[in-house]
């Protein structure tokens, strides 16, 4: 089992870092650490990168520790690498900005339109104006920060922090647009995959996949849309939102980008991609992208129906709906905080029978209070089971609800889990989900090993694709994790025949 540690990280970033990768750049110089990542809307060559440490002032407030230092170029592949003095720990801000010399390859079907030139081929690169920027932030004890239109949000949305540019801010905003777009949590420090090249990348997951079509949504905007001329006029526009509303809008009013139109530019993108690679691997993958996207769409949309006024600001009018948009038709089962059965502890606590089932397979015969199908919806949510943290403290927090839903066509070698969050502890008290820091999900080849692990520092995820697994049965269970660091016993054993 992972430590609880990985598991609260706002925003995904798992803090489980080391010290030890610190390097001395001379006998005498003090210790420097090494940032790397990559820059992503597609692969951006040659961008301008330069890494700076974030410091709090005597009033608390955390703003960039500006360094006059030569930027690092990005390779062509899109990565960099950044030496910062001092040792690795506190946070950095990464910026990337854009020369002459710049180039982005185009990573939107069929094409980049480009305003006053030719369009652009998929897969070809074409120019970046003096405008384009980027920005990202992460722990320096993971020393890796990713650049993407979606950190550039998330870093802009933290600025708005009455503490500046804090960890939590920070945090508590990758969590926020991860939550904008329907992303897994911790969705924003995977290294985006390039989307012109994914043949070549089969091990790939669809979360990774995900996050590039939503990112080449950005550009996919410029596309037939008379109002933007280029990517920094879409980013330009979304971060003027963020910045002034700390949200997105979610139709728009026609003028201004909405949250509706990236959702469906990915939704199309991740279909024309299908029909462009050749791997039936990726397809499948690419189709559970597409999936999703469509599904955030329609709870975009069941949003704006409440309210003309509604704006984006979090995926928690899906993440708690045991039966919303945003989880129909996807296999249900184990996943975060509950991602599996919330047995195990539940069986011996006040279990009032929840329900859950991974990709359409019955439990395990030890699981007496689960169902092998159907859809349980709106119904569960007033069931409650409650689990042991496991600690000797009296915080204990119950194990969440799950649901089950309609199997839904994931790749054959994965498992679509989904579930509700607890809404108790053990002693009967409310859980609030401000108490919950995350959950993990644990899994393997046999109930009694499972040896591997997936950690989610997000309370709200309700949903989580497990893939590239091989052939046989797996079994899957969860546990949810509060933010004094209590963790719940391990629910009851799901399983899967691959």
């Amino acid at each position: 089992m992972l430590p609880a540690v990985v598991l609260l990280s706002g925003c995904g970033l798992d803090i489980a870092g080391s010290d030890d990768t610190s390097a001395q750049s001379s006998a005498t110089a003090e210790p420097t650490v090494q940032i790397a990542g990559a820059a992503m809307k597609g692969v951006i060559q040659q961008g301008l990168v330069v890494a700076n440490r974030l410091i709090a002032d005597k009033d608390g407030y955390h703003a960039p520790q500006r360094q006059a230092a030569k930027p690092a170029l990005t390779a062509d592949d899109g990565s960099y690498e950044w030496q910062l003095r001092g040792k690795a720990e506190g946070w950095a801000l990464v910026e990337l900005t854009a020369d002459g010399g710049t180039r982005m390859i185009c990573d939107v079907v069929p094409q980049c339109d480009q305003a006053g030139g030719e369009p652009v081929a998929f897969g070809q690169t074409m120019p970046l104006d003096s405008n384009f920027s980027l920005l990202g932030a992460g722990d320096l004890r993971l020393e890796t920060v990713n650049l993407t239109p979606l950190t550039h949000l998330a870093v802009t949305l933290a600025e708005r922090s009455g503490d500046g540019l804090s960890p939590v801010a920070i945090s508590s905003a990758y969590t926020r647009v991860e939550n904008w777009f329907g992303l897994p949590a911790g969705a924003l420090r995977l290294t985006p995959p390039d989307l012109t090249n994914l043949d070549a990348m089969t091990g790939v997951s669809a979360d990774a996949i995900q996050v590039a079509v939503a990112n080449a949504a950005f550009l996919a905007l410029v596309n037939d849309n008379v109002q933007w001329d280029s990517i920094s006029d879409v980013l330009g526009d979304v971060t003027s939102q963020v910045s002034s509303t700390g949200q997105i809008s979610i139709t728009g009013d026609g003028t201004n980008v909405a949250l509706a139109d990236l959702v469906s530019a990915a939704a199309l993108q991740s279909s024309e991609l299908q029909n462009v690679v050749d791997s039936s691997v990726i397809s499948q993958r690419l189709a559970v992208v597409q999936h999703r996207n469509v599904q955030r769409f329609k709870t975009i949309a069941d949003v704006n129906e409440e309210s003309d006024t509604s704006v984006a600001d979090s995926g928690e009018t899906t993440d708690e709906n045991t039966g919303g948009d945003e989880t129909a038709g996807t296999d249900s089962g184990s996943t975060p905080d509950s991602s599996t059965d919330t047995g195990t502890d539940t069986s011996t606590d006040t279990n009032t029978g929840s329900e859950e089932q991974v990709a359409g397979n019955t439990e395990p015969d030890t699981s007496g209070d689960v169902t092998s199908g159907g859809d349980t919806s709106s119904d569960t949510t007033t069931d409650e089971t409650i689990a042991d943290t496991g600690t000797d403290t009296n915080t204990e927090t119950s194990e969440p609800v799950t649901e089950t839903t309609p199997e839904e066509t994931v790749p054959a070698n994965a498992a679509l889990l989904s579930w509700t969050a607890p809404l108790t502890r053990e002693n009967g008290e409310s859980l609030a989900m401000g108490e919950i820091a995350g959950f993990e999900v644990v899994y393997g080849t046999s109930a009694e090993t499972l040896d591997q692990s997936l950690a989610i520092g997000d309370a709200s995820v309700d949903e989580l694709l497990v893939d590239e697994l091989a052939e046989g049965t797996w079994y899957f269970a969860i546990r949810t994790l509060d933010t004094d660091g209590n963790r719940s016993s391990l629910s009851e054993v799901v399983y899967k025949q691959i």
